[in-house]
């Protein structure tokens, strides 16, 4: 799904945020993760400068391993495991997201350049491979709480 604010087709240097879905983050405000600060975040953004592309990829929970095994990896986390950690505990993979999507939607947009709105090195790759140039890397930077800080140090790191 793509969520679009003004004219943007044929436009340079589009602000995109790529965002995956995070039931837990997005719709319910779990603080234990940063997914609905950065899609608040991202809108607003793309308001404050009067144009700019949201998309929304489905599938993306947990890192691509779906609600049911994301509470699994919950009860892991509880017990000191972290997010990498806690997926291989379950035999799942540490990410197994792929932004081929939310590329050809970017492209079907008429986009060509943008400014992507990202803390996720993975999705300049892939992004980078349809005919798009990511002219600028805009990070999405929240403010870390006691419940998402050991969250927030592993995904940096991996």
């Amino acid at each position: 799904m793509a969520i679009v604010k003004g004219e943007v087709a044929g436009r340079e240097n589009v602000l995109v945020r790529v965002h995956s879905e995070c039931l837990t983050g997005d719709i319910l405000g779990s603080t234990r993760c940063d997914c609905g600060k950065q899609l608040e975040m991202a809108l607003a953004r793309i308001n404050q400068e009067g144009g700019g592309v949201v998309v929304y990829l489905r599938g993306h929970e947990g890192r691509g391993i779906g609600l049911t095994d994301k509470v699994h990896a919950y009860a892991l986390q509880d017990d000191g495991r972290d997010t990498v950690e806690a997926n291989q505990d379950l035999g799942l993979p540490v990410d197994s997201r792929s932004y081929d999507v939310g590329a050809q939607i970017l492209t079907d947009l008429g986009l060509s350049t943008i400014r992507l709105m990202s803390n996720n090195p993975a999705k300049f790759t892939q992004l980078s491979g349809y005919d798009l140039q990511i002219v600028e890397r805009v990070p999405l930077l929240t403010i870390p709480n006691p419940e998402n800080v050991f969250y927030l140090r592993t995904k940096q790191e991996n």
